[in-house]
């Protein structure tokens, strides 16, 4: 990555032909070679001068082709690789939007990804993405996805923990016009999201915070909405207790029906093997 990276702002000239003689090591039968050529691609795509060399679409095409690699590590770079077009090549992103996505959402879908460094690779290159794709690209994705990381949110992991909440919060800009389907999402993670603001992990914390400020608007609830924005700001520490006595007023005000859901899911909190999380479950009923 660090040869990529220096290659591509110093010698931009001679990588035609460096790509050309590296795309067929893509099909080595050992796994080094095959890792050490995506990563070098890889990091060549979060750079535009692939785009002004013409080497773009080659090298995009490589990368999805590593997607069914039998080396983890290789299908891992190049979801890397796709996600770093985001910074190369934001106006190919757009272009290509759909393809794309579809590589994310099998990324999460990876079968033999036993500590999911795939599926994570997939939710930071997808939250990077998501500023530069059609809203139409993502739509039809969107629910998909919100359930496919929905588990994720209490990963033992706490990346794994942090990216899933922070892509929520980026899906979270797509939600009109599907608006009650995922509703539906957002009240199913609410108790998460609310207890995980006592995460022992700082990034955790500041992952629910930015996800909750995001899912705020499409709440129906103006007073929920206005708490989320004005608590929940990254510099503000925040008074648990008080902010979610506040915060289960305007629930059972709003969404009275919603009672029995709440009570169920902070009960499976109670075994929690975070301290904190197990102690605001019970406080959240209380």
């Amino acid at each position: 990555t660090l040869v990529g990276r220096a290659m591509a702002r110093h010698a931009g000239p001679r990588l035609p032909l460096i790509v050309k003689n590296l795309v067929p090591v893509l099909s080595s039968v050992f796994d080094s070679q095959r890792i050490t050529t995506t990563a070098f691609f890889a990091e060549l795509l979060s750079s535009n001068v692939v785009n002004d060399l013409i080497l773009l679409e080659t090298m995009m095409d490589n990368m999805t082709g590593r997607q069914k690699d039998p080396c983890m590590l290789v299908r891992m770079l190049a979801l890397r690789g796709l996600g770093n077009m985001a910074s190369g090549s934001p106006e190919k992103v757009r272009k290509h939007g759909a393809k794309l996505l579809a590589s994310m959402v099998n990324g999460m879908d990876d079968k033999d990804d036993p500590h999911n460094l795939v599926a994570l690779e997939a939710m930071s290159s997808l939250s990077k993405l998501l500023d530069h794709v059609e809203e139409r690209d993502i739509q039809s994705m969107l629910l998909h996805i919100a359930i496919r990381i929905r588990p994720f949110f209490d990963s033992e992991q706490p990346d794994l923990r942090q990216s899933s909440i922070a892509l929520f919060g980026n899906l979270s800009r797509f939600s009109e016009g599907h608006c009650e389907v995922f509703f539906e999402q957002i009240l199913n993670g609410l108790v998460t999201l609310l207890l995980h603001l006592q995460d022992p992990k700082p990034e955790v914390v500041r992952a629910c915070k930015f996800a909750l400020r995001m899912c705020g608007p499409s709440m129906g609830c103006e007073g929920l909405c206005d708490m989320f924005l004005n608590h929940l700001r990254e510099d503000r520490s925040l008074h648990y207790g008080e902010f979610i006595n506040n915060v289960c007023k305007h629930l059972m005000q709003s969404y009275p029906e919603m009672l029995n859901r709440l009570i169920s899911t902070n009960l499976f909190y109670f075994k929690s093997s975070w301290v904190d999380i197990r102690a605001a479950a019970p406080m959240f009923i209380g």
